[in-house]
C-alpha cells in the first residue's frame, strides 16, 4: 500500500527495535575528599527541554517531574515514552510528527502519541493521526484540555508498575448496587430509572408489588417502559412444554409453572 506524504520513506528509515533506553543518572563527580553516587530517576517523569512553556506542565502535580535531554517529550520509567502534539500545531506543521517518529525510531516498549484536540473540526486530522499510529506501533490518546493531557501523563506514571487488575472492572458487592444492576438489565430501564424506582418504592419487594400504573407514574417512565418492566417482573422464569411427561399428571406441564411447582414435581418423580 502506498502511503501519502512520503510516510513510507519514513517507515523504511525507522531502525529495528532496540533495547529500552536507559535513564540518565547523575554522573559520578569526584572531588578532593568527596564522591557523589549515581542516582536513578525512575521515580519521576522525565520531560524534554523543548516542552518548556507547555501549559499542561503546571497541571502535573500528582507525580514528580524534571527536565532532561531525551528523545521523546515525556519519558515514563525505562520503557514508556510519550510524544505530545496539538491538532492545531499538526494542522500548521504536518511534517513535524513524521520527523519526531523518525527520530524516535522503535525505542521503548510502550509508545504513546498524546494529542490535544484544540480545533472545532478535528476529524480529518485525527483520522490521519490514527493511521500513523497504526503503522508505527503508537498508542493514540486524546485530550481536550491541558488539564486532561496532564492527567493522562500522571496516570501513566501512577500505573506504571501496577498489575492489569488495577484497571479492570470492579465487581460490585454492595446489595444496593446489585439491585440497580439487575433492574437496569431490563430493557429499556437504565441505571437512572433503577435509582428512581429504589427511591420511590424503597425495596425490591415493593417494586415487584407495584402496579403497572404506579410504575408509569415514576419520573422518566411512561406507559411503554412501565409495561415492559411490569411484564419482566411478573412473567414466570421457566416455561415447560407439554413434551415433558410424568407418571401421574402428564398434562399439567403444558402451563407455566412456579419454582415451587417444579420442586414438588421433581420430588414426586424421585419417589
Amino acid at each position: 500500500m502506498e502511503l501519502e506524504d512520503g510516510f513510507d520513506d519514513i517507515l523504511a528509515e525507522i531502525s529495528e527495535p532496540s533495547s529500552p533506553k536507559k535513564l540518565k543518572t547523575e554522573p559520578d563527580l569526584e572531588q578532593p575528599g568527596t564522591s557523589k553516587p549515581s542516582v536513578s530517576r525512575t521515580h519521576c517523569v522525565i520531560v524534554n527541554q523543548k516542552q518548556r512553556g507547555n501549559p499542561l506542565l503546571k497541571y502535573v502535580t500528582s507525580v514528580p517531574w524534571e527536565y532532561d535531554d531525551i528523545i521523546p517529550d515525556y519519558e515514563i520509567g525505562k520503557t514508556i515514552c510519550i510524544l505530545f502534539l496539538s491538532v492545531k500545531y499538526h494542522n500548521l506543521n504536518p511534517d513535524y510528527i513524521n520527523n519526531r517518529l523518525k527520530e524516535l525510531g522503535k525505542k521503548y516498549d510502550l509508545r504513546v502519541l498524546l494529542v490535544q484536540v484544540d480545533l472545532k473540526d478535528p476529524h480529518t486530522i485525527l483520522k490521519n493521526l490514527t493511521r500513523i499510529c497504526l503503522l508505527t506501533d503508537m498508542t493514540l490518546m486524546l485530550a481536550w484540555s491541558p488539564e486532561e493531557a496532564a492527567k493522562i501523563i500522571e496516570n501513566y506514571k501512577i500505573f506504571e508498575n501496577k498489575p492489569p487488575d488495577k484497571i479492570m472492572e470492579k465487581i460490585e458487592n454492595d446489595p444496593h448496587q446489585k439491585i440497580v444492576n439487575a433492574l437496569s438489565s431490563i430493557k429499556p430501564v437504565n441505571k437512572t430509572d433503577a435509582m428512581t424506582l429504589i427511591t420511590k418504592f424503597g425495596t425490591l419487594e415493593n417494586i415487584i408489588k407495584a402496579s403497572e400504573k404506579q410504575l408509569a407514574e415514576c419520573p422518566g417512565f411512561a406507559a411503554t417502559k412501565a409495561n415492559k418492566l411490569y411484564k419482566a417482573l411478573h412473567e414466570p422464569f421457566l416455561k415447560i412444554n407439554d413434551k415433558i411427561e410424568t407418571r401421574n399428571k402428564p398434562d399439567e406441564f403444558s402451563e407455566n409453572l412456579s419454582l415451587e411447582d417444579i420442586e414438588k414435581i421433581e420430588n414426586d418423580i424421585k419417589k
